[in-house]
C-alpha cells in the first residue's frame, strides 16, 4: 500500500504510483509493507538535504526510514529538480519521475548505491523495475 502526499502544484497520478510501488515490492518480496510518498517544492526538498545529509541544495528524491512494522518508510520527490533532470538527460518528466520513486524504494529497502559493491546492483535493479513499467 501507499500513501501518497502531494504539496505541491504537481499532478500526482495515484495510481501509476501505487501500481509502480507494487511491482517492485512484490519483486523485491516485500508487498506486505507500505510506504508513504511526499511531493514538496524546491525549498522544501533543500531544507530537508541539509538537515538530513549536510548538503545545502536541492536535490530530486530523499528516502526515510521510519522502523515501524510494516511500513518501509518514506520517499521526498520534488517534481521541479526531477523534470529539471529530465530536460537535461532527455527524457520524460514521467519516466525521470517513476526512475526516482523506484531510486527511493529500493534505498528504503536497504540498497544503497554509495557503496561501491552494492551500486551496481541498485542500478540494475532500478533498471529492471524501469523497463518493466513502460
Amino acid at each position: 500500500m501507499i500513501e501518497i502526499n502531494n504539496i505541491t502544484k504537481f499532478i500526482v497520478d495515484k495510481k501509476s504510483f501505487a501500481q509502480v510501488a507494487k511491482k517492485v515490492l512484490l519483486g523485491e518480496n516485500r508487498e506486505t509493507e507500505t510506504l508513504s510518498l511526499v511531493f514538496v517544492s524546491r525549498e522544501e526538498i533543500k531544507k530537508l538535504n541539509k538537515k538530513f545529509r549536510k548538503k545545502n541544495r536541492a536535490t530530486d528524491v530523499l528516502s526515510f526510514n521510519l522502523n515501524e512494522p510494516k511500513h518501509l518508510g518514506e520517499i521526498v520527490i520534488c517534481p521541479d529538480v526531477v523534470k529539471e533532470n529530465a530536460r537535461k538527460i532527455g527524457v520524460s518528466a514521467k519516466s525521470e519521475t517513476m526512475k526516482v520513486f523506484i531510486h527511493g524504494i529500493l534505498h528504503l529497502l536497504g540498497y544503497d548505491h554509495e557503496k561501491d559493491a552494492q551500486a551496481n546492483i541498485m542500478e540494475a535493479k532500478q533498471n529492471l523495475y524501469l523497463s518493466s513499467i513502460k
